[in-house]
This record gives structure tokens, sequence and C-alpha cells, in this order.
């Protein structure tokens, strides 16, 4: 029944991703709904059951970010700079910048930790996946739960509709015979006017029955999460539901609803959820190895390379005029002098040269030196806060089996009060037979003694309403068994076959 109910659960997940990005219109209700069918659409649009559906893929990316956290993490950056013109002036110093700059960068950057934490995250993942998946099953099952229930309100209406029609029809042939009674003198006109107003009150006792009808069928509607058509009364509900004596036992209703109880099981998903996290928290004292690695690069040019290629013209003449200088006051006559033209002197090729190392923005990296570091932390005193964080997560877990206890005797109570409603309501039904076929047979009494003129027209009346109330109570006394075994099969977590 669960993997039903989980791959029931998948399927409605798959079919709702497409919906969630993109507004589309409901789907409308086939004009013969079956159950299952009905069950099917709400397990597909529903809205309270997709909030549920939507929390499964968090939790199925937490496992795998769980794991991944094994794995290294690579971290690329880059970016482009400009600076303007101007002087700056640091203390007494004062800097000068006369044209302004660009410049690119790139960071490459490799970090990987382990830590207790990490080795426990998988385990407490997969446990928080396990808890979402135990709370869509859960809700699967109360979905159909509620989907049955109201099922069941609108064939209720419907069988109320249906019993109003006899009674008009009736009212209408005590009508016939008050008027017939009427026209040969062996009554008055009172009781015409009596069946007149009973039929009336029947007609109105059937509008309100078609319209309860119309309602219930729209509350199933909504719950299904479809949109209603324009007349309700387009669809017709196909399915019935027979009168079974209850031939289980409670001890085995017990037995399954222990192990097959949605709720049940989604507390205990979450009980080991919460035992996970208290063994996350304790990790937190075990020591942190990390690692780190890192390649980076940048460029940078002057906008404008002409004060640039100044400067270096200025060197020049500089060094040209020192070399003549040694030339002509240092070297002895009749010795070779050096070129200074031809090594110091700023030509062409030389300004092509610098203004050629000027253009490296943006690509043209200057590589950084390569680093790498591996450490190892191991918190001493962290202000109680390691030992806080144990205690509330431990408080958490003990918490969630406590709840987990408390729902088991919940599901206890619920599955014996069901099951002892189940008997109950099949033995009511029994008794409402009896007496609804009892009632019958009086009306027909007192329909023949008031055409013979042995009886009055109040004695029909009564004979008739104690029919009809007793044909309502029998109608009860189904619907009641019907949600009896409904809320039954709630508790155990199960259809019932």
């Amino acid at each position: 029944m669960f993997r039903v109910l989980r791959l029931t659960a998948v399927a409605a997940l798959c079919a709702g991703l497409p919906l969630q990005s993109q507004d589309r219109p409901l789907p409308t209700v086939p004009q013969s709904l079956g159950l299952d069918e009905a069950v099917d659409l709400a397990s597909q649009y529903s809205p309270a059951l997709r909030q549920t559906v939507n929390n499964r893929g968090p939790a199925a990316w937490g496992v795998r970010n769980a794991y991944a956290s094994f794995l290294p993490m690579f971290t690329a950056s880059g970016g482009v700079g400009y600076r303007g013109s101007g002087s700056q002036r640091f203390l007494t110093q004062e800097f000068v910048q006369q044209s302004s700059t660009i410049g690119s960068s790139y960071d490459l950057s490799l970090s990987w930790q382990l830590s207790g934490r990490t080795l426990s995250q998988p385990g407490l993942a997969k446990a928080q996946l396990n808890a979402a998946d135990a709370a869509i099953t859960g809700a699967m099952l109360n979905l159909r739960s509620s989907i049955v229930a109201q099922y069941l309100a609108v064939l209720q209406a419907q069988e109320q509709v249906a019993l109003s029609e006899v009674q008009i029809r009736r009212n209408e042939e005590n009508l016939r015979l008050a008027r017939a009674r009427y026209d040969v003198g062996q009554t008055t006109v009172l009781d015409v006017r009596r069946a007149e107003v009973a039929r009336g009150v029947s007609q109105v006792a059937l509008i309100q029955a078609q319209q309860a009808v119309t309602v219930e069928k729209l509350r199933l509607f909504q719950q299904m999460g479809v949109a209603a058509p324009d007349d309700p009364a387009v669809v017709t509900l196909s399915d019935t539901f027979p009168i079974v004596e209850p031939q289980w036992t409670l001890q085995g209703l017990l037995t399954s609803a222990e192990t097959q109880n949605p709720d049940l099981n989604a507390l205990r998903a979450q009980e080991s959820a919460a035992t996970w996290g208290e063994r996350a928290a304790k990790s937190a004292w075990l020591p942190t190895l990390s690692f780190s690695a890192g390649w980076s690069g940048f460029t940078q040019q002057f906008t404008n390379a002409d004060p640039l290629v100044a400067g270096q013209q200025l060197a020049a003449e500089d060094q040209v005029e020192q070399c003549e200088y040694i030339n002509s006051d240092w070297i002895n006559a009749g010795r070779p002098q050096v070129p200074c033209n031809l090594i110091y002197g700023f030509t062409p090729e030389r300004e092509a040269a610098i203004r050629a190392q000027n253009s490296v923005f943006p690509f043209d990296f200057r590589s950084q030196p390569f680093f790498a570091s591996l450490g190892v932390q191991l918190p001493i005193f962290t202000q109680f806060g390691r030992p806080l964080d144990v205690s509330q997560a431990a408080a958490q877990a003990d918490d969630a089996r406590e709840a987990v206890r408390a729902r088991a005797l919940q599901v206890r109570t619920d599955v014996s009060q069901a099951y002892y409603g189940l008997l109950t309501a099949h033995q009511t039904i029994e008794v409402r037979e009896a007496n609804r076929t009892a009632a019958q047979e009086a009306l027909r009494l007192a329909t023949e003694r008031y055409r013979v003129g042995s009886g009055t027209f109040f004695e029909l009346l009564d004979a008739q309403l104690a029919a009809q109330q007793a044909e309502a109570d029998y109608i009860t006394a189904v619907y009641d068994y019907h949600r009896a075994r409904a809320s039954l099969e709630a508790a155990v977590g199960r259809p019932l076959q």
C-alpha cells in the first residue's frame, strides 16, 4: 500500500512541476466521476498536497549537497577597474599620477574542508528526505480520506433528493385522494387544503435537497483542486458503496495501524531526522581539517601612454648626457668612446615597445605566485556554544520520540474507537431497516384506511411523516456506516478489503 502511495506521490510531483512555472487552466471534471478518478485528480491538483510535495525537492537537493560537501569547492572570480589621474598625499609625501589607468584581474581558488559535521550531514539529509516522503504519503492518505468523506456527502445528499421526490409523489397521491373524497362529499375542503400544504412543503424540501447536492459537489471539486463546471448537475458520481458486515479483528487492525498509519510513520521519520540532528550537533567537538589553494593575475594599463613615453624619453636623454660626459671627461684621449646615442638613445622602436608593453588590458594578465595552505582547527572554548547546540538537539530528539509515543497511543485509540463505531453503525442499519419496513407498512395501512373512509387525514399525515423520518434515519445510518468505515481506514492507514 505504501509503495503505491509513494509512486502516486512521485507521479503527482512530476505532474505538478510543469504547472509551477506557468499558469494553466484547471482541468474540468468528467461527467461520470468515480472515486478513484476523484482521488487521482486530487493527487495532481490539490493545493494542500502540492505544497507538501514541493518540500521534497529541497530535501532531495539537501542529500546531494551533503555528499557534495566531501568534494572541494572551486571558485572563479574576475573584474575590471578604473582609477583617474590626479595627486594623492600620504603624510608629507605627494604622489602624482598623470594618466588614468584601467585594469583587470582574475582569481581561481580551491577550498576543501572536512569536519565532524560534514561526516554527519549525509545521514541527516537522508533522514530529512525520508521525513519529506513520509509527509507526502501521509498527505496522500489524508487527502484520500477527505475525498471519500466528501464523496459520501454528495451521495447522501442525492439520496435525500430521491427521498424528497418520493415524498412529493406521496403527497400528490394524498392530494388526489382528498380531492376525490371531497368530490363525493366524504370529507371537507380542509383535508384538500392540508394535502396542498403538505405537497408544497415537500416541493420546498426537494428544492433545498437539490441545492444541498450542488453545494456538496462544489465542496468536492474544491477539495480535488479542480474547476467546477458551470452546472455541477452534469457531473454524476458513478461509484456505490456496499454494506458489508465487519469481519476484521481489533487486534489485527491495531497491528496494521502500528506499521501503516501515515501520521505515525511521518513522526517516526521526523524522529530519525532529529536523532541525526543530535549526532550532527555532537560532531562539532571533532577537529576541522581545511585546505585551500589559489591562482591569480592582473593587468594594469595607462589610458594615455604619452606621459609614460615622455618619462622614458627624459630618462633616455639623461643617460645619453651622462654617457657623453663620461666620453668627454673620463675616457683618455685616443681611447674608443661609447656610442651613447646607439645604446641609450630613445628610438621609435623603443617608443613602440613601451606602448606595446602598456597595452595589456584586459586579458594579458601578469600571473601571481601560486599559494596553498593546509590547516587543522580545534576550538577549545566556544562560550558553551557547542554544549548549548547539543542540548537543544538532544531535547528536540527527545521531543520527537515522545511525539511518536503519543501518536502511537492516539492511533490505538482512534482505531479502537473507529472499529467499535463501525460495529455500532452496522447494527444501527439493521434496526433502521426494520423501522423503515414497519413505517412503510403503517403508511400503507393508513392510506388504505383513508381511502375507504375509516381513517382521518391526520392519521395519514402522521403515518407519512413517520415513514419519511424512518427512511431518512435509514439513509443516515447507511452513510454513518460508510463514514465509520472511512474513518477506520484512515486510522489504520490503508483501505480495508
